[in-house]
């Protein structure tokens, strides 16, 4: 069972991955960029791809911080999860496009394990988290994002699930 303090972080987890998705089905492409500005690899493949957006990363970013404040975490714990979700996210499409994968096609552990693993190793010493909470963290993320990705799906909220 997750400890209170991992729980409140698995909430920002969500809420980080879940705010590009909501952000996009309210406005569709309306203020949003590639983050990596249509720019190419050496491989010739996109850097991260079409749907990793400034708009998505910088909102993301923004709602973990006030869910932090909110959760009595603290507004910087919420930057830190939030950008280091966002740095997980995109290490795992960067992964991807070097793959051959196209933007939004599912990778299991791929796109769960990254930006789970990254924001709880950053909050080990700003929380004292234990290496047990960080295993649990990942480990209930990795099964809960699967499950919430199929229920997204349903609703279409989300394009594929995973």
């Amino acid at each position: 069972m997750p400890s209170p303090i991992v729980i409140r972080l698995l909430l920002l987890l969500f809420l980080a991955n879940g705010t590009p998705v909501m952000v996009k089905k309210l406005l569709g492409n309306r203020w949003s960029y590639p983050l990596d500005w249509h720019h190419k690899f050496l491989d010739g493949r996109p850097l991260f791809g079409r749907s990793k957006t400034i708009r998505g990363v910088a909102l993301a970013i923004v709602s973990t911080t006030v869910g932090a404040a909110l959760l009595g975490l603290g507004w910087r714990i919420g930057v830190l999860v939030g950008t280091l979700a966002m740095v997980g996210d995109l290490s795992s499409s960067f992964l991807k496009r070097r793959l051959g994968r196209l933007s939004s096609t599912p990778a299991l552990g791929l796109d769960q394990i990254p930006e789970s693993l990254f924001p709880l190793l950053g909050c080990v010493g700003p929380l004292s988290l234990t290496v047990v909470d960080v295993a649990i963290g990942v480990a209930v993320f990795f099964v809960a994002e699967l499950l919430v990705s199929r229920v997204l799906y349903a609703f279409d909220l989300r394009e594929r699930p995973y």
